[in-house]
């Protein structure tokens, strides 16, 4: 017969059928020592420090507009406690046009940088792709003199007209043997 646990009172009991062990000889280990080990590791398990997130302070939403229309048109904006502010406008242009269709989509937001610098932003989305403007984008270095000469000179230069060359094209009845 199996060796049980009296779940209740930690005692061996034949009565509870849960079984820890197949059936014990005396080896000189104890059941009672195999309960004091396990309920060890159940408080060493127990006790381990529990996750604790830490929750920055709560930003306030000062003003939150939003409207979508049956036409699929929507417009946006919002204002946090910390200063960040956020609007969008939305609409699809030439609507029903087939291969013309394009959603557009218009705005800007701000906010105040790390380093106190405050970022401002516009931006336009559509079939021509994502356009931004903002002082604190990187702009590209002026055009080297050098290169502004030799763009010029080749639009001083009138065009020619591209006339592709004909392909040799052998006659299919001729026959060399």
């Amino acid at each position: 017969m199996g060796l049980g646990l009296d779940v209740l009172h930690g005692r061996p009991s034949r009565y509870c059928r849960i079984k820890l062990l197949q059936p014990i000889t005396r080896t000189g280990r104890d059941p009672i020592d195999l309960f004091v080990v396990l309920s060890a590791v159940l408080v060493a398990a127990c006790a381990a420090p529990q996750y604790q997130p830490q929750y920055g302070q709560v930003i306030p939403i000062l003003k939150q507009f939003q409207q979508v229309n049956p036409d699929g048109s929507y417009q946006y904006s919002y204002e946090t406690g910390n200063g960040i502010a956020a609007q969008e406008q939305g609409y699809l242009k030439n609507a029903g046009v087939k291969d013309q269709e394009a959603q557009v989509a218009q705005g800007s937001f701000g906010y105040t940088s790390p380093e106190g610098i405050p970022i401002s932003l516009t931006y336009t989305a559509d079939e021509n792709g994502f356009r931004a403007e903002g002082a604190h984008l990187p702009t590209p270095p002026p055009i080297p003199e050098a290169i502004l000469r030799s763009l010029q000179y080749i639009q001083a230069q009138p065009q020619q007209q591209y006339q592709p060359q004909q392909q040799y094209q052998p006659s299919p009845f001729q026959f060399r043997g």
